[in-house]
């Protein structure tokens, strides 16, 4: 371990789903399931009730609803402007064989970007990537039931050697969301859609808004269950599922949309990345509220600079994508969307109370357990509310949650009662209690702009010291490692340089540019900069400095519950690691306190 110690104190195109114009509402009435009819699943097929009888998950990728209409292949293609297929062909479509089947026409029940996830059926999208082409698995998609292929020219060949009917378009990653509204039945147009957009704060704000939801929904005899999709998990209702990516690929998303529909949920709240805009992945989606909370520099690995990134987030203002927008006034990038730069009329909100934001918070009071603060609104509305999450940062994440539910059309007390209520969200300022005198908590902070925030949040409710553990992750941007490293030895007393997901970079090599930022921080500024590569022995470190008034913070990985090194992932929480260290100095410190047994005769 090497320590540096100071003398003295101390990160295509888009195609709408939802194309009616009216405002954003709870729209009342039940769910309406006039796209979906009561036949046969080609996961009824004999090769499919083959795979099921193989046992769990058969399928891997998103839950597909359990009716679905089919949907011709030719309908697909006049769609895409592509020939009309072949009217049918052996084994396509139903799993099925024979003369008779070739007669058939093609008819389509889901759509795939996964090989592994084909169903009988699907249409496979083979898409070219960075180093394999989709069309490389076009064996494994017939094989396993696929109808049809959609590719691009350079795939089409491959696609083609397998008898199944090819649909080539020449940007098929741009076109599938479009494909898979079309095949689920436009399953977003009865879902009231909430969107998040911005650096930090979106997994936040998503759970505070699902809160909202399924407070109004509560209060409505029509109200039916709510749905989430983010970072973390998946909710549909009660059930919950373990993401992958903060927005899913589009045939997953509408897949995901299609089950929330046939189960009943008639409000969603989605975390939206930079990378789902550009990639395309939220295509066919026209959300009811966008919301965009603040902008930093991250992911400039993707993006050419901070104002490719905007352009990025910028685009889910537009009237593709979104129908009214929710606005942070105390952002740069947010006042440039409220002062002309969205496409769809914006509601602004400001944390900090600016006189100009429709919305505005007062009387904020924070604790070491959340906030409590004053909104006020157009017409002289007053709500008091409630961030279930300590910080001031989370403040405006819950500010945001309320307004964006208050455009959605529910009533702002109710909307701020939901918001109170959610229990927490996990690993955001996740606090780990096992009966030590100090506070313990894990965060997600993994750039530089939210590990200074997390650490001046924490530093106004710790009476003692600020210990905290943090590393910076590999095959990521470079270029906030050195003032991540900054940030954490000039707010904290102890920083403990560590590990986070090094993938297939040295650690050494990423923790030695932190180390280099940390040192750049004047000595009489910086606290004691421990180097620990060993993430578990970083941990313990921490906790073992920390007396009672004290706070340990673990930052950067948050709810992950897997470390990546070398390619390999293996298990690692830190939320459980954290409380396993506590746990065992708790024992080591009551051992060394426990009365000595005397041997003397």
């Amino acid at each position: 371990m090497t320590t540096i110690t100071p003398d003295g104190t101390p990160d295509g195109t888009p195609i709408p789903g939802n194309c009616a114009p009216p405002p954003p509402s709870l729209r009342p009435g039940p769910a309406v399931p006039g796209t979906l009819t009561a036949v046969s699943h080609a996961d009824q097929s004999p090769k499919a009730q083959h795979a099921e009888k193989a046992g769990p998950g058969t399928y891997p990728g998103a839950p597909r609803p359990e009716r679905v209409r089919p949907t011709p292949l030719a309908d697909l293609a006049e769609q895409l402007g592509c020939p009309a297929p072949d009217a049918g062909h052996p084994g396509a479509g139903t799993g099925s064989s024979g003369a008779a089947d070739a007669a058939r026409p093609v008819m389509v029940t889901g759509i795939t970007h996964d090989s592994r996830a084909v169903r009988p059926g699907d249409v496979y999208a083979a898409l070219p990537g960075a180093r394999l082409h989709g069309a490389d698995f076009v064996a494994q998609a017939a094989d396993l039931g696929a109808a049809a292929i959609l590719t691009d020219p350079t795939g089409a060949d491959r696609a083609a050697a397998t008898g199944l009917p090819v649909l080539s378009v020449e940007n098929p990653r741009a076109r599938m969301g479009a494909l898979a509204v079309s095949i689920y039945g436009a399953p977003g147009e009865d879902l009231l859609q909430i969107g998040i957009t911005g650096t930090s704060g979106k997994t936040t704000t998503a759970y505070l808004i699902e809160g909202g939801l399924r407070a109004a929904a509560a209060g409505r005899p029509d109200g039916g269950p709510t749905g989430l999709i983010g970072t973390v998990e998946t909710r549909i209702g009660d059930e919950r599922i373990k993401s992958e990516r903060t927005t899913p690929e589009a045939t997953d998303l509408q897949a995901l949309f299609a089950v929330m529909r046939e189960r009943g949920v008639r409000a969603v709240a989605m975390e939206v990345s930079s990378h789902a805009l550009v990639l395309g992945r939220v295509d066919g989606c026209v959300f009811d509220v966008a919301i965009f909370n603040n902008l930093s520099p991250e992911h400039m690995e993707f993006h050419s600079g901070m104002e490719d990134y905007f352009q990025a987030k910028a685009q889910l203002f537009t009237k593709a994508r979104s129908r009214a927008g929710v606005v942070n006034l105390d952002d740069e990038y947010g006042k440039r969307l409220a002062e002309g730069e969205s496409e769809v009329p914006v509601t602004t909100f400001s944390a900090e109370g600016h006189p100009d934001a429709d919305w505005r918070a007062a009387d904020v009071e924070v604790g070491t357990l959340g906030s409590t603060f004053t909104v006020h609104g157009p017409d002289g509305v007053t709500v008091r509310a409630a961030s279930p999450i300590a910080g001031p940062f989370n403040v405006a994440n819950a500010l945001a949650a309320i307004v964006s539910l208050v455009v959605a059309g529910i009533d702002a007390q109710t909307a701020a009662d939901g918001v109170a209520a959610v229990p927490g969200v996990p690993g955001r300022l996740e606090r780990i209690d096992a009966g030590q005198p100090y506070l313990a908590v894990v965060d997600y902070a993994h750039k530089t702009d939210a590990v200074e925030s997390v650490l001046r949040a924490l530093r106004k409710v710790t009476d003692g010291k600020l210990h905290a553990v943090l590393g910076c992750g590999g095959d990521r941007d470079p270029h906030k490692r050195g003032p991540m490293g900054a940030a954490v030895a000039r707010l904290a007393d102890t920083a403990i340089l560590t590990s986070d997901n090094p993938r297939n970079e040295d650690p050494l090599s990423i923790l030695a540019t932190m180390l280099a930022g940390a040192a750049e921080v004047p000595i009489h500024e910086r606290g004691t900069v421990l180097v620990e590569e060993e993430r578990s022995a970083a941990i313990a470190a921490a906790v073992a400095r920390a007396e009672a008034g004290d706070t340990v913070i673990v930052a950067g990985k948050g709810h992950e519950q897997g470390q990546d090194i070398a390619g390999v992932v293996r298990p690692f929480d830190d939320r459980q690691v954290l409380r396993a260290a506590i746990e065992d100095s708790q024992t080591s410190q009551q051992s060394q306190q426990s009365p000595q047994p005397n041997h003397q005769g």
